[in-house]
């Protein structure tokens, strides 16, 4: 597997692919997704490590794209030192300026699935979220791991935004935001990302990944919009500037 000097360390972890089912972001592409064995503890090395060549999170899977015929999903990380504003994330900036952020524990509170199923159920419709389940919610964000956090974006205490976030050893990854879709107008997923990438550099964290970038899938064009961004390709990180 990539990286010999990191996945060496874990040469006995069992991975299984799953079998091929339809693709969720390329019709009528079939997908196949490799799952690290759920038995395994998950702790903050484990994922930092595999994180870096290209694994994601989700519930209490960690996962990665393995599919036969397509290397569509691409790694994608900002590159918090380096990253700069441009006009229009500015803008988006300064729109979100008045907002209150909170850092909360993970864990189910009514209050965020509310406004995750107003998310889904409005913005998701033809996704394989859709509809929105208590079950499916905490298996997804509310069971996660001891180095997760939820960010609450606030006005005047109202609940806009959260995004689950887990604190690696260089990074932030930013596993998933839901916001108010009746606030389309702050543009609030990209500003959730921005403040990230803003927190991340504050931490002294280099990096701030935001999952699996698809060229030919326009859901997914934002993660680009923030320069430079690294893309892993070809088992090693580069910079798309």
């Amino acid at each position: 597997m990539e990286r010999p000097s990191i996945m060496s360390h874990y040469k006995n972890l069992r991975f299984y692919a799953t079998q091929p089912h339809d693709c969720s972001y390329l019709p009528g592409k079939q997908a196949t997704t490799l799952f690290m064995d759920p038995g395994i503890v998950l702790d903050k090395q484990l994922c930092s490590d595999l994180a870096d060549v290209g694994f994601r999170r989700s519930g209490q899977h960690i996962y990665r794209p393995h599919c036969s015929h397509c290397n569509a999903c691409i790694p994608a990380r900002i590159p918090t030192g380096s990253f700069q504003m441009r006009r229009t994330q500015r803008k988006t900036w300064n729109r979100n300026s008045v907002l209150e952020v909170a850092r909360v524990s993970a864990g189910f509170r009514d209050e965020h699935y509310l406004l995750y199923e107003k998310y889904i159920n409005q913005c998701h419709q033809d996704g394989d979220m859709y509809p929105a389940t208590i079950e499916q919610y905490t298996s997804f964000l509310a069971d996660s791991t001891e180095f997760t956090s939820f960010y609450e974006f606030r006005l005047d205490g109202h609940l806009l935004a959260v995004s689950v976030v887990d604190h690696l050893r260089s990074c932030l990854s930013a596993i998933y935001t839901f916001y108010d879709p009746d606030c389309s107008q702050r543009s609030l997923g990209r500003f959730c990302i921005l403040w990230l990438i803003a927190e991340a550099k504050k931490l002294g964290l280099p990096y701030l990944h935001l999952g699996y970038w698809i060229r030919n899938c326009q859901k997914m064009n934002y993660k680009i919009e923030y320069r430079p961004v690294e893309l892993y390709i070809n088992q090693e990180w580069r910079q798309l500037k």
